[in-house]
C-alpha cells in the first residue's frame, strides 16, 4: 500500500518528454556526436534505454539454464577458475598445478607440457582426480592417449576439428563422456582484430561447419555439439563483451537445434581468457585493472570457465606473485563479491539486452556472409576473414596510435620516468601483435640510447603569454613526448630572448595562438642572432602556420599529429638511434 502510494508521487513520463528536456539542455549542441556512442560494431549506442526498447526480443522469457541459453548455460553463475600451467616436464607441471589448486584453482590448463607416452601422462594427471584438466595445445597423439587411458577425469583439449575432419569423426567414436576432444578458438579471430559481432560470426560459422561434416560422416549431431569447448578472448568492451558471451550461445543454441540437436546440448560450453592484445609493458601495474574488468565481463556474460593471464605475461615470464594476483581476481570476484550467486544479473538491462540482441543479429547475418561463400574453411583460405580481421585491426590500431583509445601509461598520461629494459624480455615483448607495441618500441629507443650514451636529450617546454593556454599546450606536449620516454622540462619566461638563451636540445613554444606569430618571429630572429640552431617547435597549429615555418620553426605539434610518425622523426632528429 505504501509502495502504491509512492509510485503515484512519480507518473510515468513519456520518452518524448524526456528527448525533449534532453535537447532544451544541449542548447543547440548536436545530439548525434553529443550523446551517441558510435561503436566499431557499428552500433549507436543511445544515452538512455527504456522498457519500449526490448519489444520484439524473442529470448527474454527463459531463465537461466533453458533453451536457447542466452542468460546461461547452467541455473548457476558458478564459473570454474582455471589456471595456466606453463612448465614443460610433466613432474614439474602436475607439482604446479596441485600448488594452484591448493590456493584456489578449479580447473587447469596445460599450455607447453611434452606429453610423449602413457607414463607421461600419468605422471602429469598424479592427484588430479576429479579436476577438470585442458591440455591448449594437444595433437593427434595426445588425444589417443587420453581415450586409451581407463578412468580418465573431465578433461578438455584445445585441438581445432577443422584441422583434420577425418580424425575428429574417429575420435568421436571411441572418446569416452569425459573427454571433450575439441576446441573451436574464437579468441584467435578477437585477438586479431575481429569487432564483437566479427567475433560471434566467425565463430558460429566454424561450428557449425564441424557441425555439418560430422553429420556428412554419420556422426550423432548431439555427440559432436557435446564435443566442443567454444573458446573467446575477453575485449575492454565491457557492456558488449557481456552481450558477446549471451549473444553467441543464443545463436549456437539455434544453429545446434536446426542440426536436429536435442535441446540439453545446445548449450554452449564457453571459457574466456583475458585478451593479450590490450596488455602493456610499462605501467603494467594497470594490466591488472584490465583484466579485473574482462573477467567481471565474462563472469557477467555467463562463461563456464575463465582464465585470467597474469599482469607481466605480456614481457616475461610470469612469477609467483603476479599468478597470485591473477587467480585472486577470480577468487575476489567469486567469493567476495559474492559474483557467483546470482545468474546472469544483466538480465533486464535494456541497454544490454538490446546490445545482445544487436549483436546476435549481426553476428548471425556474419555467419551467413561465409556460408555464402562458400563455408568458414573457403572463407579463410581464400583470405576472406583475414581481410576482414586486417580491416577491423587497422582500425583498432589507428585509434590506438591517434590516442583517442586511451591506454594509461603508454599513450596517456605516460612516466616518462618509468624504466622497462632491466625487467622484460625483448622477444615476448613482440611476439604477437599487441595494441601499444608502436609506443613500446619509441620508448624501448631511448632507454637503449639513455644506457648507451648516459643521457637523454633535453626539451624544454617554454611556457610565454597567455597563462590558461600556454599551460594546457605545455602539459599537452609533455603528455606526447612522455609517450616516447622523452624526458621535458616545463618552465615559464616572460621574454623570447630568456628562451632563446636557454640550454635544451629542442624548444617547444608553448602560448595562444594569437601570440604565436610574434613571439615565433623574435625567438628566430634572437637564436639566429646567438648563431644557436636549436630546433623549435610549436605547440599548437596556429593560422600563422606557413609565416612562422618562414622564420624558420621547424614544426608544429597538436591534437591532429600523428605520434608515433612524429616522435619517430624526432627521435631521429635529437640523435636517438636503434
Amino acid at each position: 500500500m505504501a509502495t502504491d502510494s509512492l509510485l503515484h508521487e512519480f507518473p510515468p513520463v513519456a520518452t518524448e518528454a524526456w528527448e525533449e528536456a534532453i535537447v532544451r539542455d544541449l542548447k543547440g549542441a548536436d545530439y548525434d556526436k553529443k550523446l551517441l556512442w558510435k561503436t566499431d560494431e557499428g552500433l549507436a549506442v543511445k544515452p538512455y534505454y527504456r522498457a519500449e526498447d526490448l519489444q520484439g526480443l524473442e529470448y527474454l522469457d527463459p531463465p537461466p539454464g533453458h533453451f536457447p541459453y542466452a542468460r546461461g548455460a547452467q541455473p548457476s553463475a558458478a564459473w570454474r577458475i582455471r589456471e595456466e600451467i606453463d612448465e614443460v616436464n610433466p613432474e614439474l607441471a602436475n607439482q604446479a598445478a596441485q600448488s594452484a589448486l591448493a590456493v584456489g584453482a578449479e580447473e587447469i590448463a596445460f599450455r607447453n607440457v611434452s606429453i610423449h607416452s602413457a607414463s607421461d601422462l600419468g605422471m602429469l594427471l598424479v592427484n588430479l582426480h576429479e579436476i577438470p584438466v585442458h591440455f591448449c595445445d594437444a595433437g593427434e597423439p595426445l588425444i589417443r592417449l587420453l581415450i586409451a587411458r581407463q578412468r580418465l577425469s573431465p578433461a578438455s583439449t584445445g585441438f581445432d576439428p577443422l584441422a583434420n575432419l577425418d580424425f575428429a569423426a574417429e575420435i568421436l567414436a571411441a572418446a569416452p563422456p569425459a573427454l571433450t576432444p575439441f576446441t573451436i578458438h574464437g579468441e584467435e579471430f578477437e585477438e586479431s582484430g575481429a569487432t564483437a559481432v566479427e567475433e560471434v560470426g566467425f565463430t558460429l560459422a566454424a561450428g557449425i561447419e564441424f557441425l555439418a561434416e560430422m553429420q556428412a560422416r554419420n556422426v550423432n549431431i548431439d555427440r559432436a555439439a557435446a564435443s566442443l569447448e567454444i573458446s573467446f578472448a575477453i575485449g575492454a568492451n565491457f557492456f558488449f563483451q557481456i552481450a558477446k558471451f549471451r549473444a553467441f550461445r543464443l545463436l549456437w543454441a539455434r544453429a545446434v537445434e536446426s542440426f536436429g540437436g536435442a535441446k540439453p546440448v545446445a548449450a554452449a560450453r564457453i571459457h574466456a581468457r583475458t585478451s593479450r592484445w590490450n596488455k602493456t609493458v610499462y605501467d603494467p601495474h594497470v594490466n591488472i585493472l584490465r583484466g579485473t574488468t574482462e573477467t567481471l565481463s565474462a563472469a557477467l556474460g555467463g562463461a563456464n570457465s575463465i582464465s585470467v593471464a597474469p599482469f607481466d605475461a605480456c614481457y616475461k615470464a610470469p612469477d609467483e606473485a603476479s599468478r597470485r594476483l591473477a587467480r585472486n581476481t577470480q577468487i575476489l570476484l567469486k567469493h567476495e563479491a559474492f559474483l557467483s550467486r546470482v545468474a546472469d544479473p544483466a538480465a533486464g538491462s535494456y541497454a544490454i539486452e538490446v546490445i545482445t540482441d544487436f549483436i546476435a543479429r549481426e553476428g548471425w547475418r556474419s555467419m551467413q556472409a561465409i556460408e555464402a561463400a562458400g563455408g568458414f574453411r573457403k572463407a579463410n583460405a581464400d583470405g576472406q576473414i583475414a581481410r576482414a580481421l586486417e580491416q577491423s585491426m587497422a582500425a583498432r590500431e589507428k585509434a590506438v596510435a591517434s590516442r583517442r583509445r586511451v591506454f594509461t601509461g603508454t599513450n596517456q598520461y605516460p612516466n616518462p620516468s618509468e624504466t622497462a629494459l632491466d625487467r622484460i624480455d625483448v622477444e615476448r615483448v613482440f611476439a604477437g601483435r599487441r595494441a601499444t607495441q608502436g609506443f613500446e618500441r619509441l620508448r624501448l629507443r631511448t632507454e637503449r640510447n639513455a644506457v648507451k650514451t648516459g643521457q637523454s636529450p633535453l626539451i624544454l617546454l617554454a611556457e610565454i603569454g597567455d597563462v590558461k593556454m600556454r599551460a594546457a599546450r605545455s602539459n599537452f606536449a609533455a603528455n606526447l613526448f612522455g609517450c616516447a620516454g622523452l624526458p621535458c622540462v616545463t618552465r615559464q619566461f616572460s621574454t623570447t630572448d630568456a628562451i632563446a638563451t636557454a640550454d635544451a636540445g629542442l624548444i617547444v613554444l608553448c602560448s595562444s595562438d594569437a601570440e604565436y606569430l610574434e613571439l615565433g618571429w623574435e625567438l628566430m630572429s634572437k637564436l639566429t642572432e646567438l648563431r644557436r640552431n636549436t630546433p623549435v617547435l610549436i605547440a599548437g597549429n596556429p593560422d600563422s602556420a606557413d609565416q612562422l615555418r618562414t622564420a624558420g620553426v621547424t614544426d608544429f605539434v597538436h591534437i591532429r599529429t600523428n605520434p608515433i610518425e612524429f616522435l619517430a622523426a624526432w627521435q631521429l632528429r635529437l640523435g636517438i638511434e636503434e
